[in-house]
């Protein structure tokens, strides 16, 4: 153990980790147990302002209430703005498909998220410490992690103010300065794997290996540092090649050639957007054009000589919807009527009489063909695609102006010969794509 003081080291602590940390807007994450409690403490000896939120998670009946109750008192004594909020656990995870543990931790999250938008808070404070981070560690290491994970718990908008104190430091502090705290009885139970490794495999780890915290912070630290150094490598990396182009990124697969280890750094360029298995990304490298990983959040395409990384979309998207050419047209795409004509593949010149109202706009469909102006005879859309070199993305983005079931215009790029305005037009209809 440290013989410097307790708040000496958090004070310390905070002022080489966390910048500007008592000019923040700070909400403490306050269950009400030993660590947040202790937590607690320090930051008021520390003189730092900061709230409190208590989550309760109703899963204990009478406790989870008097763990409510408990956390209101604390802050009231100690005259701290205090939030408190009950959640119907059981039920969210139930209709979510998820464990009571993921649940709550989402609701939990979520939450504090409100509340960092509705308060102005500009981080959360947990009591996360050196124990908890080695658990961390060790249920990465059995999921098969990358250096991330194994750094064990990370650092974000959240911060733990804890993470260089032991869990018996943080009682031995408790209990020498009569701080009560309460205790969650499912903390005993070995029904998690985190209990399990809490109970069981860690104080046997310690037993065996002596000053095996003191190593372990050792380590984490090195884990850290290396973290950091690589993290220049994939940031320099993403500045380079990553190039934005409205709502989605463009890497050329060149770029990859200079990479090595190619899979280590695959994983930690796109692990952000949810793709972790390195030999699916490396097989896209090689696949074919309009191949193509999906994660929870993002789509990876394959299209010539780039991956094309973009947003999955949030909201049902519009893909049919009829128009009537008596006014401009805003949403979800945006055709101007216009009185004079442009030489451009942006405007169309239509002949009025040809057409049949109201028209349709729409995406692409298999077997759709038109008769582009400037040729001869039909020509499949597909294959139009194909020669313009359009991306998947590109397809799927395409809007196509029909009278009924023909194709008058394929927006923005060419019209179809049989309603294209002639000579003979005396009262032609022009639409400009923006």
């Amino acid at each position: 153990m440290y013989f410097c003081p307790v708040i000496n080291r958090f004070k310390l602590h905070i002022a080489n980790k966390f910048e500007n940390f008592n000019d923040q807007r700070l909400l403490l994450a306050f269950s009400g147990g030993l660590d947040s409690r202790v937590l607690l403490e320090l930051l008021c000896q520390a003189q730092i302002k900061f709230s409190v939120a208590h989550c309760n998670f109703d899963l204990r009946a009478d406790a989870s209430e008097a763990d409510a109750h408990f956390c209101a008192q604390i802050a009231e004594q100690h005259q701290l703005p205090f939030f408190s909020k009950k959640f119907d656990t059981k039920s969210f995870a139930e209709t979510q498909q998820i464990s009571t543990q993921m649940a709550a931790r989402e609701l939990r999250y979520t939450w504090f998220d409100e509340l960092k938008k509705q308060e102005g808070f500009t981080h959360i404070l947990t009591a996360h410490h050196l124990d908890d981070q080695l658990e961390t560690f060790m249920i990465n290491v059995g999921r098969g992690t990358g250096l991330k994970g194994l750094r064990g718990i990370g650092t974000d908008k959240i911060l733990r103010p804890l993470l260089n104190f032991f869990k018996d430091e943080i009682e031995q502090y408790a209990q020498a300065h009569s701080i009560e705290w309460r205790e969650d009885a499912s903390n005993a139970q070995d029904t998690y794997l985190r209990n399990h490794l809490r109970h069981h495999a860690i104080p046997q780890w310690k037993a065996a290996q002596e000053k095996l915290l003191q190593q372990v912070a050792q380590t984490f630290d090195h884990l850290s540092l290396a973290q950091e150094a690589l993290s220049v490598v994939v940031d320099t990396f993403k500045e380079k090649h990553f190039i934005q182009q409205e709502d989605t990124i463009s890497i050329r697969l060149d770029a990859f050639l200079e990479l090595n280890p190619r899979a280590y750094y695959l994983h930690a360029l796109f692990e952000t957007y949810g793709f972790s298995h390195v030999a699916d990304l490396e097989s896209l490298l090689v696949a074919q054009s309009g191949k193509q990983l999906v994660s929870s959040s993002h789509r990876l395409i394959r299209n010539r000589a780039v991956l094309l990384l973009s947003p999955l979309k949030s909201e049902p998207q519009v893909d049919e919807f009829s128009w009537t050419p008596t006014q401009d047209l805003t949403d979800p795409i945006k055709l101007i009527l216009a009185d004079k004509p442009l030489n451009t593949a942006n405007t169309a010149v239509l002949d009025k009489n040809s057409l049949k109202y109201p028209l349709l706009l729409r995406k692409f469909r298999e077997g759709d063909y038109f008769f582009p102006v400037g040729m001869k005879g039909k020509k499949k859309l597909s294959k139009f695609f194909k020669d313009q070199k359009y991306s998947t993305l590109d397809k799927e983005n395409q809007w196509i102006l029909c009278s009924e079931d023909q194709i008058v215009w394929v927006v923005g790029q060419r019209v179809d010969a049989r309603f294209a305005a002639n000579s003979e037009t005396l009262n032609p209809l022009i639409i400009r794509f923006h």
